[in-house]
């Protein structure tokens, strides 16, 4: 090989390595490997499930499934009267962060039970408030709160669940006068009232006799609870029991406590197809009336209805 060939080559390689040490130089002024950036982890709240009004409601509204939902709702700002279904421990008032507790002793059973009952008193299913009436104006996506409403069973429930300017009465039945026992809480009856009435002829001189007649009082009453029963179990059929709560309005509740007076009430169950019909007195309970007729020479009374 000529000398001037290995001179060229010598210098190229000289070159070579001069090139890499300026660009390891130029990467790592300091000298020390280069650090690699990485995104900083993104801190995540925990989150429960918040019972919601999923629309508008307005006060003596009853709960069906459709007006309440689920919400995602953060747990450091649900306040303890918020529904939950109960699937995140929510902290008491004035309880230490979780972080905090994994180093605190624990504050004894008192902490525990009040927890647990925290929990207890506000978590549950949707179905547990369906139901419910509402006892305040509660808006679309408003937390519920037991605040707002009366479920059933609780005290207050009936004067919820009445209609403005509606009145509840209670009347007597038995399984012969309630249709054996088929009408349920939120049927719609009709109210027979069957009174006797004393003939005899207006002289005296004949014996006393006695007729019965019976008149419709009441139509298309709305029954309220049969005893404390204000809803029937999800697969029950009749329900038997020895009052009937009727919601009437301020003057057909004096027409109805006059005919329970008078003689028998008998509720008669009417069919869905008929309860679009007016509802209240019939005929503004017509009163009877003894008519003296004459056969063949002798008076005799007659009850007119």
């Amino acid at each position: 090989m000529k000398p001037a060939r290995i001179i060229v080559i010598c210098v190229a390689a000289v070159a070579a390595i001069g090139l890499a040490l300026v660009v390891r130089a130029m990467g790592s002024p300091s000298g020390e490997p280069t650090a690699v950036a990485t995104a900083a982890p993104v801190e995540t709240r925990p989150m429960a499930k918040v019972l919601v009004a999923a629309k508008d409601l307005q006060a003596g509204k009853r709960l069906d499934e459709s007006d309440l939902e689920w919400k995602d709702w953060p747990v450091d700002d649900v306040n303890p009267a918020f529904i939950t279904d109960g699937s995140v421990p929510i902290p008491v008032a004035g309880e230490a962060p979780a972080a905090e507790k994994a180093d605190a002793k624990p504050t004894g059973a008192v902490a525990a039970v009040t927890r647990a009952a925290a929990n207890l008193a506000t978590s549950g299913a949707k179905a547990d408030y369906v139901g419910s009436v509402v006892r305040e104006p509660i808006l679309a996506g408003e937390p519920i709160v037991m605040r707002k409403i009366v479920r059933a069973g609780d005290s207050g429930y009936m004067a919820a669940y009445l209609e403005p300017g509606m009145r509840a009465m209670a009347i007597r039945v038995t399984v012969e006068t309630a249709a054996g026992g088929f009408i349920l809480p939120g049927d719609r009856v009709d109210v027979v009232l069957t009174r006797q009435s004393t003939l005899g002829n207006m002289a005296g001189a004949e014996g006393a006799g006695s007729k019965f007649s019976s008149s419709t009082v009441m139509q298309n009453i709305k029954v309220l609870a049969i005893d404390q029963s204000t809803r029937a179990g999800d697969d029950a059929q009749t329900v038997i029991g020895a009052t009937a709560t009727l919601e009437v309005g301020p003057r057909d509740a004096e027409a109805l406590a006059l005919a329970k007076s008078e003689g028998e009430l008998s509720l008669i169950l009417r069919s869905y197809a008929d309860t679009g019909g007016p509802s209240g007195r019939v005929n503004a309970q017509r009163q009877s009336s003894a008519v003296r007729v004459y056969r063949g020479g002798a008076p005799e009374v007659v009850v007119v209805q």
